[in-house]
């Protein structure tokens, strides 16, 4: 990391009153929770079907017993705890200085750090659905269960997860197209802005303090107007 643009981002956030961090899987690999797309990432695993099909909409009620079996392996990583990149989120936001985080993640870790205005496009692990009566149920409740977890009704659960062949969150997705196009500061940290529409959200930030966060290169880059390589909690907390 050079001091030079370590000393540029410090220099607009000390400026800025109205930053808005726009996250992805990257955020959590220092807390231990593998990322999709990396070289070790769970994309790059052998299993008896590609991810992608079991995290789909149409995997989950055709095979939801296999479903589960890999969701509680794989995607519930209750242990986890914020890392630093969560924590100075959270004390931006505190300081009056960051407006929202908006992210890909499923774990909740920016909550757990204390963030509070928080916009999760793909849902999360933390809340899960009966799909009878609408009764909510832990993570803990999943991950206890056997095979496919039952409601006391009897209805099956269903996590609250954006899934493959699923639409976001009509009021996520607003909440953050407002608060980036209303941003003085866009810091974008440890996502490859491959994953849409997600990372088409982007295009609604107006101003001209895009800061990419991310070890490999993005389709977003030649739109930033500075770039850091290095590891986001390294970079997070040094602010």
């Amino acid at each position: 990391m050079k001091n030079s643009e370590l000393n540029t981002l410090k220099t607009w956030v000390s400026e800025s009153s109205n930053i808005v961090f726009f996250g992805g899987a990257g955020v959590s690999t220092e807390s231990g929770i593998p990322d999709f797309r990396s070289t070790d990432g769970l994309y790059h695993q052998t299993f008896d079907y590609p991810p992608e099909e079991i995290l789909s909409h149409s995997f989950f009620y055709g095979h939801m017993s296999y479903f589960y079996r890999f969701y509680r392996e794989k995607m519930l990583p209750l242990e986890a705890q914020p890392n630093a990149a969560h924590r100075k989120l959270a004390e931006l936001e505190q300081a009056g200085k960051l407006r929202a985080v908006i992210t890909q993640n499923i774990d909740g870790l920016h909550q757990k750090a204390g963030s509070r205005q928080v916009y999760e496009l793909h849902g999360s692990v933390l809340r899960n659905y009966c799909l009878k009566c609408g009764k909510f149920h832990s993570a803990e409740f999943i991950r206890d269960s056997a095979d496919i977890p039952l409601c006391d009704c009897g209805g099956r659960i269903k996590p609250d997860v954006v899934l493959y062949e699923e639409a976001l969150d009509d009021a996520t997705v607003m909440g953050a197209v407002e608060a980036i196009s209303g941003a003085d500061l866009l810091i974008v940290g440890g996502t490859s802005l491959t994953v849409y529409p997600a990372a088409g959200l982007l295009r609604y930030y107006r101003g001209d303090r895009l800061v990419l966060i991310n070890r490999d290169a993005t389709p977003y880059d030649n739109a930033a107007n500075l770039i850091l390589r290095d590891p986001i909690g390294q970079v997070m907390a040094q602010l």
